[in-house]
């Protein structure tokens, strides 16, 4: 039987090695936390699930491809912690850390992003953190993708915790190139010239999908509106 994300966080807690190992009576609040994260991310799913049927209904195409959801694993944030000379404890990260539950949205067409994106900022119960266009302001490698850090309340049976949830928008060409990307950049004992020619290379690839995702949109806008020319 396959493990649910918290039964695996939980025995990555159980054996991290690390400097700062967990006792058995310090684990329960993470393993708790991890477990409103998790919820969090069903919360925003459960909002895109509506979407999706309120389009449909509508005879509107549906703008999400796929959803996908992970946790970070607690050695990944006990590193960004580090990194960032922060202390591993339940304070530190739910004030610092917002992308420790992430939810990607992968959409068929970059207008798809933008109307998600608004679709969700229009939930009254959400409340926005953070925001980052990568799209129309992409970073220097060439990667593109729509950020949105919201915190969600998720509602237990005694209060309600309001928790950070990183978001990320992409359409399937973006996606296609950072996954690909995220394998190929990382290679080991590669020599300065052939990661300068990697660099070169990828970037060029992403211009061409963004020019991919130019042209798809401007045939989905030729179809939606027989009067306009090419």
């Amino acid at each position: 039987m396959k493990k649910t994300q918290i039964e695996t966080l939980t025995d990555q807690l159980f054996s991290m090695e690390a400097n700062q190992p967990l006792l058995i009576n310090e684990l329960e609040p993470y393993v708790e936390l991890f477990m409103h994260y998790e919820c969090a991310m069903l919360e925003i799913e459960t909002k895109l699930n509506v979407f999706d049927k309120e389009f449909s209904l509508h005879g509107e195409s549906n703008p999400i491809e796929s959803v996908s959801t992970r946790l970070k694993t607690p050695l990944s944030l006990m590193n960004k912690l580090k990194r960032l000379d922060l202390p591993f404890d339940i304070e530190t990260i739910k004030n610092n850390i917002y992308d420790v539950a992430g939810v990607r949205v992968i959409c068929s067409f970059k207008d798809d992003v933008y109307k998600l994106v608004e679709a969700l900022k229009q939930q009254d119960d959400l409340t926005i953190i953070a925001e980052k266009d990568y799209i129309k302001n992409y970073k220097d490698n060439g990667y593109r993708s729509y950020h949105l850090i919201v915190k969600v309340p998720i509602f237990l049976s005694d209060k309600v915790e309001h928790v950070a949830v990183e978001i990320q928008f992409r359409t399937i060409a973006m996606d296609f190139w950072a996954s690909l990307e995220h394998k190929l950049r990382y290679k080991k004992n590669l020599s300065e010239e052939k990661e300068k020619e990697i660099e070169r290379r990828l970037l060029l690839c992403a211009e061409i999908s963004a020019k991919l995702d130019n042209q798809m949109q401007k045939v989905k806008e030729i179809i939606e509106d027989d009067s306009q020319l090419v």
